[in-house]
């Protein structure tokens, strides 16, 4: 009987430690899913999105090729970082962006008075994320046109597949609150799009904003 009761009383000694280990381990599980980002939300394309993409393919929307006139409206430099939930930079993604020019035009056919759109702003640019997954763009500070406040439309893509469509807004922008698109996000998630833009000197000295922004895929 002494024999038996020994054995029992290991065996529960066993299964508690055992139970412990497991304990611990899902502790260990939550603490690590709990600690991962939260993706970027993906919002509409919009019907904008170009048609042909221009020659002059690159990050600055400020100038069309070796052209000398910028385009109107005031200076923004964008960058940040696309990264993965566990905060790891992603290298080689590709980033798009695309907006109306200073008067809410955007170079589309479809797009309205699109014969006055400014012929110096690009409208759309991309760039590959270097070895830290930083990307940079030079463009304008995006103005509200009828029925939208002021954003920007972005296309992340990872190798060639299409990761995450979204669009950025003005951090404390009246129209905000008004826009349909933006208002069918949860309402704890709006604040994840907005750009907090800050007073800079850019490049050759120039006077305009920039902001920071990391995309999370």
């Amino acid at each position: 009987m002494r024999r038996r009761e020994l054995l029992y009383r290991l065996s529960q000694v066993s299964g508690l430690l055992a139970l412990g280990g497991l304990m611990a381990s899902c502790k260990s599980s939550t603490s690590s899913a709990s600690d991962s980002l939260s993706r970027t939300p993906s919002q509409t394309e919009g019907p904008f999105y170009p048609v042909q993409k221009p020659k002059d393919l690159d990050r600055n929307l400020l100038r069309q090729g070796d052209s000398e006139s910028a385009a109107a409206g005031e200076p923004l430099q964008l960058t940040g970082r696309v990264i993965d939930i566990e905060n790891r930079p992603i290298a080689g993604a590709t980033v798009e962006i695309w907006q109306a020019d200073n008067s809410g035009i955007y170079n589309h056919p479809n797009a309205p008075r699109h014969a006055a759109h400014d012929a110096n702003f690009q409208g759309y640019g991309e760039t590959r994320t270097d070895s830290d997954g930083r990307y940079q763009f030079l463009t304008i500070v995006p103005v509200p046109y009828t029925g939208r406040p002021p954003h920007i439309h972005v296309k992340v893509k990872t190798t060639s597949v299409e990761t995450l469509t979204t669009q950025l807004y003005i951090k404390g922008h009246p129209d905000n609150d008004r826009d349909g698109i933006l208002s069918r996000l949860l309402f704890q998630n709006k604040d994840t799009l907005m750009m907090d833009l800050r007073p800079a000197k850019l490049a050759g000295a120039q006077a305009g904003k920039a902001t920071e922004f990391d995309f999370v895929v």
